[in-house]
């Protein structure tokens, strides 16, 4: 009688999210357009929803609760980046420096290989840096740009959209984050799973090289119809300094924040330099970059007290309950592992707190069916980035969208890897070896 009053009480905490995602959709769907519904109204909805069905509380103990998780460290560092971001991208195109880099970038990744260019490049510096926000921030600020030219070089269909050329570099961005040896994701799957990064890096590699390898292919297949001549002339190499820069101390291992405040400074040292803009010019340049993230930060800060307010309500107790009380086979012991990274990382939007939410439940299923920990590990970082590769209120999606200026739901549209990756991840535990 109890668990069932327990289990009762869990669905319905965890509740506020389905209604989210049905505002959402049934919304999108009676517009007949999945990107015109702003994601924040479906947010307020969810979250009032949220306060309502909490029971046992008053109303002020309620938005205490609500502001705790909207007041969370790691929320409140996703806004400083968001802001910081939208004032570096702002900034670099008052003066010209993000055509400067669509430029360059089309002469070193000309016509057939710009999509797998680019997705390797996303690759490469994830891999690096160990972020995936860090690579979005220095690279898709270019993506529209780089869209623009290939429709004007004649390019033509879904090719030439910025939601396209954006969803490669989320795309790669996630393939560090996945296996960098300073991700975040890495460093908490392995400490919870207790085996070496070395180790787990080795088994994930297996796990979601194939992906790589087939969504590369892909681009290379989709970008044989680009016919391209880049004009280097137009490259203004002085204008380049503030985007190799932000790449260059990104890969240096450079505090994502840092990186920004120095970009601007170059935006501002050669705006000014230039006479591009006046200061107060350059001030509500800033402004308006700031302003441009303004409504991703208000899902950022809704987002974060509704899951607090789902994760104190037994939503996250309920999932991990259900999850693990069913399992029979090795093969069931790690779907189920997949299922409940996966549900939490849903539930918090965060990737490493999902990782950190079901580790220890990870470990004690991993030790009472005889799992290899360096796999279990690794499931549990390859789930969670699938997750965090596709909700449209992960900070990536947020902030890709923002520095894109398009819907998160557009770039969901063409979101290769993280399907494959996902795909490649569940073939590895439905084909499972002994070995």
């Amino acid at each position: 009688m109890q668990e069932n009053i327990s289990d009762r009480r869990g669905l319905i905490a965890l509740s506020p999210l389905f209604v989210f995602l049905c505002v959402y959709l049934i919304s999108s769907i009676v517009a007949h357009d999945f990107y015109a519904i702003p994601v924040s109204s479906a947010f307020l909805i969810a979250t009032v929803y949220a306060m309502t069905i909490s029971k046992g509380k008053t109303l002020e103990a309620k938005i205490s609760t609500f502001s705790e998780g909207a007041g969370n460290k790691n929320v409140l560092l996703m806004i400083w980046i968001f802001a910081i971001a939208g004032a570096f991208a702002a900034t670099a195109k008052e003066i010209g420096a993000i055509d400067a880099t669509v430029n360059l970038a089309m002469s070193i990744l000309p016509g057939k290989f710009i999509f797998a260019g680019l997705f390797l490049a996303a690759c490469f510096i994830s891999m690096s840096i160990g972020t995936s926000v860090g690579t979005i921030v220095a690279l898709v600020p270019i993506a529209p740009g780089i869209a623009q030219e290939l429709a004007a070089g004649g390019a033509t269909g879904f090719i030439t959209e910025p939601a396209f050329i954006t969803a490669i570099i989320v795309g790669g961005s996630f393939f560090g984050d996945n296996l960098s040896f300073i991700s975040d994701t890495t460093i908490a799957a392995t400490k919870t799973q207790n085996c070496s990064m070395k180790d787990k890096f080795k088994v994930n590699f297996r796990i979601v090289m194939p992906a790589a390898v087939i969504v590369c292919a892909l681009y290379v297949i989709l970008g044989q119809s680009v016919i391209f001549s880049p004009d280097t002339e137009k490259i203004k190499w002085l204008l380049l300094i503030p985007y190799v820069s932000v790449i260059a101390l990104a890969l240096s291992g450079v505090n994502v924040i840092s990186v920004l405040s120095i970009g601007i400074g170059l935006n501002a040292i050669i705006g000014f330099s230039l006479k591009l803009f006046t200061w107060g010019g350059f001030l509500g340049t800033i402004g308006s970059g700031i302003s441009g993230m303004g409504d991703l930060i208000i899902v950022t800060l809704l987002a974060g007290g509704m899951l607090e307010l789902i994760r104190t309500g037994g939503g996250l107790d309920y999932i991990v309950r259900k999850m693990t009380e069913h399992i029979k086979s090795k093969r069931g012991a790690e779907m189920s592992i997949a299922a409940l990274v996966s549900l939490a990382n849903l539930c918090t939007a965060n990737n490493t707190i999902a990782i950190i939410t079901v580790g220890g439940i990870a470990s004690d299923i991993s030790k009472r069916f005889g799992l290899d920990p360096r796999k279990v590990a690794s499931i549990l970082d390859t789930f969670s980035c699938l997750i965090q590769g596709i909700i449209p209120y992960g900070a990536q999606m947020l902030l890709a969208s923002g520095l894109a200026g398009i819907s998160a739901m557009s770039i969901s549209t063409y979101l290769y890897y993280p399907m494959v990756m996902g795909l490649c991840a569940i073939l590895a535990i439905v084909i499972r070896s002994n070995k």
